[in-house]
C-alpha cells in the first residue's frame, strides 16, 4: 500500500474518531429546569468566582457535567458556567440510561459497571424472606468495623469542621426511647401477682391468658431493653441479607464506607452503637439500616456516588443512620409483632435465653427474614430521615447539599431505571423529596 494512501487512510479514521467523541461528548448532557426565582451562573465552581450569566426561574438549561457539588453548565454562547446542584432540578430521565448519566456526572467508584449491570435484577422482597443467615460474612463485614477514635483522626485530617448543631426531632426520640417503660421483669412480676389473683377467684383459661399476653406485649420496655432488642435484631437481619448478597469484593470500598460511616454516626444522638458498615454485591440502588447500627449500601448505590469526594457517600450513609436513630425498622417489626401476640396464648410463658427479647428477634425472623428491609417507612419517617442527613452531613463536616446531589443524580437516571424499583416502591417520589429539602427548616446551605 503506498504511504500516501495509507496516510490518507489513517487520517480518515483519525478524523472520524474525533467527530464519534464530539458527538458522544455533545449527548453526555442531562436536561435540567432553572429551580430558583434567579440563579446566577459563575465562572468556576465558587461562589466567589465572576458571575458570566445569571437564568430565570424555568429557564431549561444542559448539565454537561459535575465538580464536587457543583453543576457545569454548558452556555448557548460563551464559556462554561457553574451552579449549585440545588440550583437547578435535573429533569427524570424519560429512558434510564445509565451510561449517559456516567458521562456527565463522572467520577464514580468502578466507572462503566453502573451501566454493565444496571439491566441485572437486584434484591427484592423474597430474596430477602428466604435468604438464610450468613455468619462468615457477618464475621467479615465485622471485621472492617471503624474504632471511633481511628476514623475521627482520618477524617480531621481532611480538615473537615465539625459543627454543633441542635436537631429537636432526634432529641425528642432519644428521650422518649430512654424513658422507655416497665421492665420485663417488673411487668412478669404484675402479671404472675394478677393471675394469681384471678385463679384464686376462679377466673382463668385461654381467654385470660390471651389477654395478659397482649397487654403484656402492648407496655413499652425499658429504654435498656428497647436497645438490646435493637443490638439483638441487627446482626441477625444484617446476616440474612448478606445471604442474600455478599459483601463486593473490594476492600478499599468496605474501608471507606467504614471509616464515613463511623465519623457521621459520632455525630449522631447514638454514637455508642456498635456502628458496623458494607457494601453488598448487587446492582440495584438501595441502602438497609437494620436495628442496632448494621447499614448496609448496595454497589450499585455505590458506584452512582462521587469515587473522588466522600460528601455524596456520606449523604446515603447519614439518611440511613437516622432511621437506625429513630428506631424506624424496630419499631415496624414490633408493630407486626404486636398484631400477633392477641392470639399467643403462651406469650406470657416464654423463656429462653434472652427472655421475651430473644423470642420476638427468633420469632420474627422465623417468619420474615430480612423483609423488613423492604418495608415502606411511612412518609414522615423518610422526610426526617433527610433532613436529619442535612444535620448530621453539616456536624461532621460536610455539605449539607450532598444527599440533594444523590437525588438529583436518580431522578436523572429516571423512574423506569434498572435497579431502582425497590428503591421507587419504598420511597416517596424524588421530587417530594426534593422539595422538602428545599423547605427544610435546617437547610444548612441551602
Amino acid at each position: 500500500m503506498p504511504y500516501g494512501f495509507a496516510r490518507n487512510i489513517a487520517l480518515a479514521a483519525f478524523m472520524a474518531a474525533i467527530a464519534v467523541a464530539q458527538t458522544a461528548s455533545a449527548q453526555a448532557s442531562q436536561q435540567a429546569q432553572v429551580h430558583k426565582p434567579s440563579v446566577d451562573v459563575h465562572g468556576a465552581p465558587d461562589l466567589k468566582a465572576p458571575v458570566v450569566t445569571t437564568l430565570k426561574q424555568g429557564a431549561t438549561v444542559n448539565v454537561a457535567g459535575q465538580q464536587g457539588l457543583w453543576y457545569r453548565l454548558a452556555l448557548p454562547a460563551g464559556p462554561s458556567g457553574y451552579v449549585r446542584v440545588n440550583e437547578v432540578r435535573m429533569a427524570y430521565g424519560k429512558a434510564a440510561s445509565s451510561s449517559d448519566v456516567a458521562g456527565v456526572f463522572g467520577g464514580r467508584a468502578g466507572k462503566g459497571r453502573v451501566s454493565e449491570t444496571a439491566g441485572v435484577r437486584g434484591l427484592d422482597e423474597s430474596d430477602l424472606r428466604s435468604a438464610g443467615f450468613d455468619g462468615a460474612q457477618l464475621a467479615k463485614m465485622e471485621s472492617y468495623r471503624e474504632d471511633p477514635q481511628q476514623a475521627a483522626n482520618e477524617m480531621r485530617r481532611a480538615k473537615l469542621q465539625e459543627r454543633s448543631i441542635a436537631y429537636k426531632p432526634e432529641a425528642d426520640a432519644l428521650a422518649a426511647n430512654k424513658k422507655g417503660g416497665a421492665s420485663q421483669e417488673e411487668k412478669r412480676s404484675g402479671i404472675s401477682a394478677a393471675r394469681g389473683l384471678l385463679s384464686r377467684l376462679g377466673v382463668g383459661g385461654t381467654a385470660t391468658d390471651t389477654a395478659f399476653g397482649a397487654a403484656d406485649a402492648s407496655t413499652r420496655k425499658s429504654g435498656e431493653e428497647l436497645t438490646q432488642e435493637e443490638l439483638e435484631l441487627g446482626p441477625q437481619i444484617a446476616g440474612r441479607i448478606l445471604g442474600a448478597a455478599p459483601l463486593w469484593k473490594n476492600d478499599a470500598a468496605q474501608r471507606r464506607v467504614n471509616r464515613v460511616g463511623r465519623w457521621l454516626a459520632s455525630h449522631t444522638g447514638r454514637p455508642e452503637l456498635p456502628w458496623t458498615f458494607g457494601v453488598i454485591d448487587t446492582p440495584e440502588m438501595n441502602a438497609f439500616a437494620a436495628p442496632g447500627g448494621y447499614v448496609l449500601v448496595t454497589r450499585g448505590m455505590y458506584e452512582l456516588v462521587d469515587a473522588n469526594d466522600d460528601q455524596e457517600l456520606a449523604g446515603v450513609l447519614a439518611h440511613e443512620l437516622s432511621h437506625v436513630v429513630q428506631r424506624d425498622h424496630y419499631e415496624v417489626i414490633r408493630k407486626q409483632q404486636m398484631q400477633t401476640y392477641g392470639k399467643d396464648v403462651a406469650l406470657s410463658h416464654v423463656s429462653v435465653p434472652g427472655g421475651e427479647l430473644g423470642s420476638m428477634a427468633k420469632d420474627y425472623l422465623a417468619k420474615n427474614g430480612a423483609a423488613v428491609m423492604l418495608t415502606s417507612l411511612d412518609r414522615g419517617a423518610e422526610y426526617r430521615s433527610d433532613e436529619a442527613a442535612e444535620v448530621y452531613l453539616a456536624r461532621s463536616g460536610y455539605d449539607p447539599l450532598a444527599l440533594y446531589a444523590v437525588l438529583q443524580k436518580m431522578a436523572a437516571l429516571g423512574s423506569q431505571a434498572p435497579g431502582m424499583a425497590q428503591l421507587f416502591r419504598t420511597h416517596p417520589p424524588l421530587d417530594d423529596r426534593l422539595d422538602r429539602l428545599d423547605r427544610s427548616k435546617v437547610a444548612l446551605g441551602n
